[in-house]
């Protein structure tokens, strides 16, 4: 199974698990996810297609329950990281399917070093388009945007502190040169 379609089903399931008020509930849920049946659905142009089928071997569904289960146990922590970053919306208000991508994704992002950032973006972006609305894929983009750090940024942050430190050796150079000054002026007051 690739990448992308484990991503799928841990979206899916992290969706489902949101109903549930407790973290023993929603990890009870998880397991009634491998024995979903198959779901299908007409495409706007009449043909049948697969929406959902759990079609999924014994080391994808481990791999499956453990990631579920690790963003499970921080979504209080990811919900409020979101929160810092997310202009004018908390996630309490935010839909669910946006919601389900945006834990994944931070998840991702601040939790598993063995994805790049912008991966996890790309992906979120996918997953919003096909399963949320419109706006989805704008919203869920320019929320994760706020994670990635600013390409230069510590570029830009290097020579300011550089000008501090020179500021601080003119300024010594001058408290030196004083004190110099008042020595010599010292000096000629004792001849």
């Amino acid at each position: 199974m690739t990448r992308r379609e484990l991503r799928e089903h841990c979206f899916k399931m992290l969706f489902s698990v949101d109903f549930y008020t407790t973290g023993e509930e929603a990890k009870a849920q998880m397991e009634q996810y491998f024995q979903s049946p198959e779901e299908d659905d007409t495409a706007s142009d009449g043909t049948l297609q697969v929406v959902h089928k759990v079609d999924i071997g014994e080391k994808d569904q481990e791999y499956l329950r453990e990631r579920t289960s690790r963003i499970v146990d921080l979504v209080d922590e990811i919900d409020k990281k979101t929160d810092e970053v997310a202009a004018g919306w908390k996630t309490k208000r935010m839909g669910k399917v946006e919601l389900a991508i945006l834990r994944l994704a931070v998840y991702e992002m601040l939790y598993d070093n063995t994805i790049p950032e912008k991966v996890s973006v790309n992906e979120a972006v996918e997953l919003a388009k096909k399963f949320g609305g419109n706006e989805s894929p704008a919203f869920v983009n320019g929320v994760l945007a706020k994670f990635i750090p600013k390409e230069g940024a510590k570029e830009e942050a290097e020579p300011a502190k550089e000008e501090i430190e020179a500021k601080e050796e003119i300024k010594a150079k001058e408290e030196t040169e004083e004190a110099k000054e008042t020595v010599k002026e010292e000096k000629k007051e004792q001849e």
